[in-house]
């Protein structure tokens, strides 16, 4: 074997031994972790498991929180007549996720924080709200005062003929929103103030012409009433009345077809079905049965 023969032997084996080389450096560098990257590689594993466990904790915390927030929406900001808190309330601040751009782990991550923030602020939210419902139990006395909670007249005295809703109008012929309720009685039956407050209109005011003689009166609170069509009125503008006092009696003055009276509950700016304000003046089967009685469809009086 000559020289030059060896050299070309020798050069190919070389070449074989470094081909060999780099390609088992490339599948241990592929396929094969460092301790250190098996290391991190489980560090990362567990910071993914501790993830999903902080997540499951934060949906627990966040279906105890929805039930608390369904309860002073529902019940306890109802009680005092106040408004449920807005929804961008309890809306956390947008935020960017761009510092996470080309991360692996980036939608983890985002999930992750957003549920953080939505836990944070809606705990912050009912904080406020709380700290509100709290002001206003220290006022209950006042406001359970001002709450229209019995029937304008007595029960053995009237009965209800039209409710609350669309109804046909007997006078202008044609369906109608029916903002009250109509209790038909003999005219001259006393008429009561339903809760404390003081008399804003006593006999034919502005705006309320329709009624004909009548009488509005402000409890506080965001709560009025309206005592309409009556014969006369036993108050004046101004005049401070108690729960059960008399203000005017039954009568058929403007917009009317009989003898009755037409009684309105505004709260916060809006008419609301008065027969849910009637809990302490019935018994509950007599309240279903005032309850069915107004939700019947028919002719309103007035």
């Amino acid at each position: 074997m000559t020289l030059k023969e060896r050299l070309k032997k020798v050069s190919f084996t070389a070449l074989s031994a470094v081909v060999i080389g780099v390609a088992i450096a490339v599948v241990i560098v592929l396929f094969v972790d460092s301790p250190k990257e098996a290391a991190l590689k489980r560090e990362i594993a567990q910071y993914r498991r501790e993830l999903r466990t902080l997540e499951s904790r934060v949906d627990r915390d966040s279906r105890v929180l929805e039930d608390l927030e369904s309860r002073d929406s529902a019940v306890y900001r109802t009680i005092f007549g106040a408004a449920p808190l807005r929804a961008e309330t309890r809306t956390p601040e947008p935020r960017s996720f761009d510092h996470l751009e080309g991360f692996d782990c980036k939608g983890e991550i985002q999930r992750a924080t957003l549920k953080v923030d939505s836990l944070s602020q809606r705990l912050y939210a009912q904080s406020i709200s709380i700290d509100e419902v709290f002001r206003m139990a220290g006022s209950k006395q006042q406001r359970m005062a001002a709450m229209p909670a019995i029937m304008p007249i007595r029960k053995s005295e009237c009965n209800i003929v039209s409710g609350f809703g669309m109804r046909y109008h007997p006078i202008l012929h044609h369906r109608r929103m029916h903002t009250g309720i109509d209790l038909t009685a003999q005219q001259g039956t006393p008429v009561y103030a339903t809760a404390d407050g003081v008399v804003t209109i006593a006999g034919r005011g502005d705006g309320t012409s329709g009624y004909g003689i009548c009488v509005v009166v402000d409890h506080g609170y965001g709560y009025q009433t309206l005592y309409g069509h009556l014969s006369k009125t036993t108050v004046k503008r101004g005049h401070k009345v108690k729960r059960g006092e008399m203000v005017g009696t039954v009568g058929h003055t403007g917009l009317a077809q009989g003898n009755h009276l037409h009684y309105e509950v505004i709260q916060n700016g809006n008419k609301v079905n008065p027969v849910y304000f009637f809990f302490n003046d019935l018994t509950p089967s007599e309240y279903e049965e005032v309850i069915e009685a107004a939700n019947t469809e028919g002719q309103c009086l007035s």
